[in-house]
């Protein structure tokens, strides 16, 4: 899928943050692979990765971290940044909740792109439940840092809908997005509530995003029926123009 995807990061550079899906890689995973090849070129430089996603199966009062000091899969181990993390428990809103990550694929499908891409880098993993936009871009501000630290937002777009549907609903979540228009529902994208999050970061950070590929598993799977949207988006620092 990488292959398939390869492409110069937008206007040449690297994004500082990626909104990504999670759906099994047979669905979204060539949708999620536009933005990680645009990486590429942050190989040994993008040193550290925090990766929010929604939760999907335990409820959670704020962002959610665990109790481990590493995450692995079948490519590697993953340090988790330490240093990071103890600033964070600091925040009122960050709480550490092991069964909230027991099971939750919305951060881990994202890992292998994250390995083959980056190779070397540690981890600060957030799974989100509720959480107010202002809570969730406070955390990103803490952990904001240089060009050594890629953000990945991990969401699908709509649920279930018939495909002409779930089209019209998800280029209306693509324009919310590119605007920064914070106020995405878990209707509209189930990650929507990291997503909001992102889009205050954004602009306390002067990001702009890039639309990189939208589709649904209609595309993918051929199943029109009763689909699920994807999209992949790179926000990206506004360049400094010396006159």
């Amino acid at each position: 899928m990488l292959a398939a995807a390869v492409k110069p990061a937008p206007e040449g550079r690297l994004a500082k943050a990626i909104i990504v899906p999670h759906a099994g890689y047979i669905y979204s995973g060539s949708t999620a692979a536009a933005a990680y090849a645009g990486l590429a070129a942050g190989r040994g430089q993008i040193t550290r990765v925090v990766l929010l996603g929604p939760v999907h199966r335990v409820p959670v009062r704020g962002l959610a971290l665990p109790r481990v000091d590493a995450f692995a899969t079948p490519l590697g181990t993953i340090p988790l940044d330490q240093a990071a993390i103890a600033l964070l428990r600091k925040l009122p809103q960050i709480v550490t909740n092991d069964a909230a990550h027991a099971r939750e694929h919305s951060l881990e499908v994202q890992l292998p792109f994250l390995q083959i891409v980056l190779g070397n880098f540690s981890l600060i993993p957030l799974v989100v439940g509720d959480a107010s936009p202002v809570e969730i871009a406070d955390v990103l501000d803490v952990l904001w840092g240089g060009p050594e630290t890629l953000i990945v937002i991990s969401s699908d777009l709509s649920h279930f809908l018939p495909y002409a549907r779930a089209q019209a609903a998800d280029q209306q979540t693509v324009q919310n997005i590119l605007a920064l228009r914070g106020s995405l529902t878990h209707e509209q994208a189930c990650g929507g509530t990291p997503i909001n999050g992102l889009l205050m970061a954004a602009k306390r950070h002067h990001l702009h995003p890039v639309l990189l590929e939208v589709c649904n598993s209609g595309d993918t799977t051929g199943d029109k029926d009763r689909v699920v949207g994807y999209a992949s988006f790179a926000f990206m620092e506004e360049s400094i123009h010396v006159h």
